[in-house]
């Protein structure tokens, strides 16, 4: 390969200006936040079983998809009882201090 036949072209990096304050979202509670995520684990477990009803009834052609819809549910279901079991525990932990 020879070299002198390369050519710089100049990259141009566009980096954003600050424009004063960010944008700000409307603030969700906790509750709400929580709902949310319930909500999501809650559709990944029916979207894994309407799946697993369409590969029995022979309707799925790709079984990769329902298990990965499987993969889902289970990873996302595991995720909300470690956060769960973590907030007992801290819960637990505050309970035993002593005032």
């Amino acid at each position: 390969m020879n070299i002198e036949k390369l050519q710089m072209v100049p990259v141009k990096m566009s980096v954003p200006l600050y424009t004063g304050a960010p944008k700000t979202q409307p603030e969700k509670s906790f509750g709400e936040f929580l709902s949310n995520s319930l909500q999501k684990v809650n559709a990944l477990q029916k979207d894994a079983h309407d799946m697993n009803i369409a590969l029995a009834a022979g309707k799925v052609d790709d079984i990769s998809q329902v298990v990965i819809a499987s993969e889902k549910a289970q990873l996302a279901l595991n995720l909300t009882m470690s956060i769960r079991n973590k907030a007992v525990e801290a819960y637990q932990e505050i309970m035993r201090m002593q005032v």
